[in-house]
This record gives structure tokens, sequence and C-alpha cells, in this order.
């Protein structure tokens, strides 16, 4: 097969933004989070119609977003892990690899998108990630202090990812970040994700969780570096003008 599908996770109701539009659709400086993502996604050419994942408001995003693009609905949000598992029927048998990346991190570049796709050509890699190393968490980086941290041992291995809501005090001063930028050997994605249980703090499915499957499994865990904006998530409003003001400061 040799294909690589990309799926953008896009279904949340962006509660905290207080938007009356499903959180894909709100605006950052003129155009929609997740248009800047499928800008990117269709710059890298590393995959045909990417996946959208959708649930709040599902029809609006359809025909803001238009027919370009594959749509599977999520009908209920049970976390990230879940979100993707939804994808495995449309998925399955028709590519070999498989890239996941959220709606709600709009300045993911295309360089990014592409160094994850050559992770296919590494030896005995079954999952892959982008990781941000951020000096501290201050100014328009605070919002990177939300993300999960990057575990690793003495030899520098990934080990394990702990989502903010479940991590200690010294796990959170780790400045290795996760900003959800994954990618999988499909076969063993969508066999792997049936082990994945909801037993943390929000009672949800993490996609996270498979970097620790991984390693026990004895899968080396690829990693990239990506620049620092790709690990832009923006649920907050405080979040938003942080990244309007990252963007100012860019141009």
């Amino acid at each position: 097969m040799g294909k690589t599908a990309c799926i953008i996770l896009a279904a949340g109701k962006g509660k905290r933004m207080g938007s009356a539009l499903p959180k894909p659709l709100i605006e950052l400086n003129g155009k929609p989070f997740i248009k800047h993502l499928l800008d990117s996604v269709e710059a890298s050419g590393v995959c045909d119609a990417p996946v959208i994942v959708v649930g709040n408001q599902a029809e609006l995003v359809k025909q803001t977003l238009g027919s370009d693009y594959a749509y599977v609905e999520q009908t209920e949000q049970l976390g990230t892990g879940h979100a993707v598992k939804v994808c495995r029927e449309a998925l399955e048998g028709k590519v070999d690899s498989v890239i996941v990346l959220y709606a709600d991190h709009p300045l993911v570049d295309a360089k990014t998108i592409t160094s994850l796709a050559a992770l296919k050509h590494t030896e005995n890699t079954v999952l892959g990630m982008a990781t941000i190393t951020v000096p501290d968490f201050e100014e328009w980086r605070a919002a990177m202090y939300s993300f999960g941290r990057i575990l690793r041992d003495e030899s520098g291995n990934v080990t394990e990812i702990v989502e903010k809501k479940d991590a200690t005090g010294e796990q959170l001063q780790v400045r290795e970040v996760n900003p959800a930028l994954f990618y999988f050997d499909a076969a063993w994605l969508w066999n792997n994700l049936e082990t994945v249980q909801n037993k943390n703090a929000q009672g949800e499915y993490y996609l996270t969780d498979l970097v620790k499957i991984a390693c026990e499994q004895h899968h080396p865990i690829a990693t990239v570096d990506a620049p620092i904006e790709a690990a832009f998530g923006i649920n907050t409003k405080e979040e938003l003008a942080l990244a309007e003001t990252y963007l100012q400061q860019r141009s």
C-alpha cells in the first residue's frame, strides 16, 4: 500500500471559548482554526483527503469545510483514543500508516507533518511523535503548561506521556511537552487501541496511552523536533489571544 492517512480530531465543543461556533470553526486571524491546519496538510502532500472526526455541530463543520475531505462522526466524546478508534472502519486495510492531528492546533506547519510521515521509513517504529521543549511556561508559552509531559529514561528513550491532570509536581517541571502530533503504523494502531483503558482523572480513553503500551512491548518511540508554535493548543480565550499575539510578533 504505502499510503498514509491524516486524521484530524475536530469533534470538540469548545465550551471554554465562549463561542456559539463549534471549536474547529472559531477564527484565528480571520480564518477557522481547522483551515490553518488543513492548509498545512495540503502543503505537506503526505496524504489524500484528510479524515476529519466531527461531533459537535457536525453538519455545520462539514458544510463550512466542503466535500474535499472525508468525515467520520464521533457521537460520544470519550477521549482522543476513542476519536481515532471511530476511524477504523473507514481506514483499516486502506493505509499502512496514520498521522493524527488536532483541529485546535492551528499553527502546525507542513514540514512537521512531512517529518512525521517520514517516520514510516524508520526501522521497527510503530509509533512516532513530535515533541517540543520550551525554555519555560511564561508569557505566550503559558498555553503549553496544560500539555502532557514527555518522560524519558536515563538513556533518553521515551517511556510515557503523563497528562497534566495526572502528573505529579515533579513531572510538571518537565519542559518537554506533547503537542499531540503522532505517527502510527496502522495495523499496530488498530490492534492496540482495543487495549487502551479509561482509568484516569477524566475517565477518557487517551491516545497518549499508546506510548506506554508501545514501550511495554519494547518498541522504540521515534521522535522529531517541532517548532514551538506547533504546540499551540487553543482551548480558552486567553490562549487564543496568546496565539494572535505570537502571530503578530512573527509577522
